[in-house]
């Protein structure tokens, strides 16, 4: 039975800025401290603090070995999902840590937990109550079979392991466990609603021919990483699934982007190419173009694409809210050496990025002699007419 003593917890308050490393190193001088919960609960804090900054301001939270913190969900991305779900009862099927429980949790009158590490469950069943969850039930058993004998609640939620029996990650469907599609039919039997939250690496297209029942998708980044892939079960399949594609922001100011298409709607949308560039430069962020909205987007703003394969867009007027980064193009050249030299013989480092172009961003940077950063942007692309282009920007 894990328990951590006032003595322990005084300890982690007063060595919470320490290098975990060193503090390993120095157990000897701390006979009477159990250091390896020291170390874990430290560490746990310190994931904690830029992952999860609402538990992190909690001293009393207590914290799981590092493979589980590194796998469960982001608070931010957690509590997107928890507008997505609402009901009277949830069941979450493959508890972990207990964030996605936790948040989601506060939209339901009553909710389980089911997870079959004890470890997990001891730290959720003393988490829960910290964080003012007393409506959530524990159960320290498998996902499946306790699927296999629940009474039906109004949703699921499921988010099954992906990694392979020796520790490297996977993508596909099959190798995550539980298989959920092999269990959709049973899932949509004991819940109206189920949530499952799959790899940003799985192949859309190959999720949604595996599971028949898909009302929506969900692609979630943060910071325009793409961190999560949702898919909402129903009871009936819509004649076209709406896909979100979402980026969210832990820094700065900016607006959750926030874009809704359907594949239907990218297969027929009228989509203007350009062989010349405007004033600005636009890229999609990373949920766009996991999602492949690519003439969606043309569609749905003033802009031109580049060109079937370049996924960027261009336009003379600045479109404040389009769904991604903003650049003012300052020049442009051809991979010609004269032209590179004229137009980019001053830059010392720039942020370069590849678009269907012939060469890699590390043959380009050492051609060029670039380091990398500063404020400078730097793409490479294809126009319509197969110019090939260095487009030299400035940040919006």
């Amino acid at each position: 039975m894990m328990q951590i003593s006032p003595e322990i917890q005084l300890f982690i308050r007063e060595h919470s800025s320490d290098d975990v490393r060193v503090l390993a190193l120095q157990a000897k001088k701390y006979p009477d401290i159990d250091m390896p919960t020291v170390i874990t609960q430290i560490a746990g804090r310190k994931v904690a603090a830029e992952k999860i900054p609402s538990w992190w301001e909690i001293e009393k939270i207590w914290y799981p070995k590092h493979l589980s913190l590194e796998q469960c969900s982001s608070e931010i991305t957690a509590r997107y999902k928890a507008r997505l779900l609402q009901g009277d009862s949830l069941t979450d099927l493959t508890g972990g840590f207990g964030i996605d429980c936790s948040f989601l949790a506060t939209g339901f009158k009553s909710a389980t937990y089911v997870e079959r590490q004890e470890e997990l469950c001891e730290i959720a069943a003393h988490n829960f109550p910290v964080l003012n969850l007393n409506h959530i039930n524990i159960k320290n058993e498998d996902g499946v079979t306790y699927l296999q004998a629940m009474s039906p609640v109004d949703c699921l939620f499921l988010d099954p392991a992906r990694r392979n029996e020796h520790g490297g990650k996977t993508v596909a469907i099959s190798d995550c466990e539980p298989n959920v599609a092999e269990l959709e039919e049973l899932l949509l039997q004991k819940a109206n609603r189920v949530m499952i939250k799959l790899s940003p690496m799985l192949d859309l297209s190959l999720a949604l021919k595996e599971l028949k029942q898909t009302q929506e998708v969900h692609i979630l980044s943060v910071n325009n990483e793409c961190k999560e892939l949702l898919i909402l079960l129903g009871q009936t399949s819509p004649a076209e699934i709406s896909i979100h594609c979402v980026n969210l922001f832990t820094k700065g100011t900016q607006k959750e982007q926030h874009f809704v298409f359907t594949r239907e709607q990218e297969q027929c949308s009228e989509c203007t190419y350009t062989d010349s560039l405007e004033t600005y430069l636009y890229e999609p962020n990373a949920s766009l173009l996991k999602a492949g909205a690519f003439r969606s987007i043309a569609a749905a703003y003033p802009v031109r694409k580049l060109h079937p394969n370049s996924h960027l867009y261009t336009s003379d007027t600045f479109i404040e809210n389009f769904p991604g980064r903003i650049f003012r193009i300052v020049n442009q050249c051809s991979f010609n050496k004269k032209e590179v030299k004229e137009n980019l013989a001053d830059l010392k480092k720039a942020n370069v990025t590849v678009r269907n172009f012939p060469a890699t961003v590390a043959e380009l940077r050492k051609r060029i002699h670039l380091a990398e950063g500063g404020d400078t942007y730097l793409f490479a692309s294809t126009l319509n007419n197969g110019q090939k282009v260095l487009i030299r920007c400035e940040k919006v």
